[in-house]
């Protein structure tokens, strides 16, 4: 059945898949952007495209709530950039503030949505060390203390303040997305392509990652199955170590691993951010395999050979 929903950060990497997979099952989607003739130009045939400034707690906006059966909140500038502590406070801000002023407008709304969906990220858990003595985690492992895992940590708890006002929430904790119009793939591939491909720092961090397509899916699997409620790991159910990633890669499009990135380089690259590149995580995504969640893509040689054969 369809449904009318407001989606923030639209115009990202996630957001633009997950509009179009919204369209195609038949649903209203009203466009949260800072600039909606941009957001326009980008995705056609929204229901309507809405000024929204996630930093101001009132606006016009609001009354866009009222009576809307979703609100998908994706919204947040990009974590992997150098980090100023100008950076650093708009990377808490566009998430945890954003999601704030979301929450009290639902709370004025004399019709409230069913379900809030809040992405989140698997930087709650913190970076873990190497090898694989590393223990996987699960929805249950607790948070870590470095500056990401506070964002996730503050961005979950505003966002699960909507339970209080009996609105259905789920927080994604969204892992590595694969897809090459953008990310971790997409970088990797250039130099590949030039026979000197090779892993990112060590190569014995884990890589959580999830191919584009079952990220999309599982926000459509939050939307509409009214059961889901919490936290859900957003990562393909068989995380592995950066260098069987770069090994795996290199196979799949005909060419070498033999070029290690350092993290040196990485270092002036990315500066204080580098750890979300060098470092990682080991992430399974129990709950949803509980639930009877089934992946397209669970193996990662599978992901990679449909994401870059999509390309030719």
């Amino acid at each position: 059945m369809a449904k009318s929903i407001v989606l923030t950060g639209a115009t990202g990497l996630i957001g633009s898949a997950l509009f179009k997979r919204l369209k195609a099952c038949g649903n209203e989607v009203i466009v949260f952007a800072r600039n909606p003739e941009k957001a326009r130009q980008q995705l056609p045939d929204a229901k309507k495209y809405v000024k929204w400034e996630a930093l101001e707690s009132e606006g016009e906006w609001q009354k866009e709530l009222d009576g809307v059966d979703a609100v998908i909140h994706l919204a947040g500038v990009p974590v992997v950039s150098r980090w100023s502590e100008d950076y650093k406070k708009q990377i808490y801000d566009s998430r945890v503030l954003s999601t704030r002023y979301l929450v009290s407008a639902i709370a004025k709304a004399s019709k409230k949505p069913e379900v809030f969906i809040s992405a989140s990220a698997i930087g709650y858990y913190g970076n873990q060390g190497y090898g694989e003595a590393v223990e996987a985690l699960t929805e249950e492992a607790p948070a870590a203390n470095d500056f990401l895992a506070k964002v996730c940590v503050d961005w979950e708890r505003e966002a699960f303040a909507a339970e209080n006002l009996g609105v259905r929430t789920v927080a994604v904790r969204i892992g590595i997305v694969l897809s090459t119009k953008s990310g971790i793939l997409e970088k990797m591939m250039t130099p590949f392509k030039l026979f000197a491909g090779g892993p990112i720092g060590s190569g014995k961090q884990w890589v959580s990652w999830i191919h584009i397509d079952d990220e999309v899916e599982i926000f459509l699997f939050a939307l509409e199955r009214t059961d889901v409620r919490g936290v859900l790991n957003a990562t393909a159910p068989e995380p592995v170590m950066m260098s069987t990633f770069a090994a795996t890669l290199g196979k799949v499009m005909s060419r070498p691993s033999f070029f290690p990135v350092p993290r040196a380089a990485l270092q002036v690259l990315f500066g204080d951010a580098v750890d979300v590149v060098a470092e990682g995580q080991r992430v399974v995504p129990k709950r949803l395999q509980s639930l009877g969640f089934a992946f397209r893509y669970p193996k990662l040689a599978q992901a990679l050979t449909d994401l870059i054969e999509r390309q030719k």
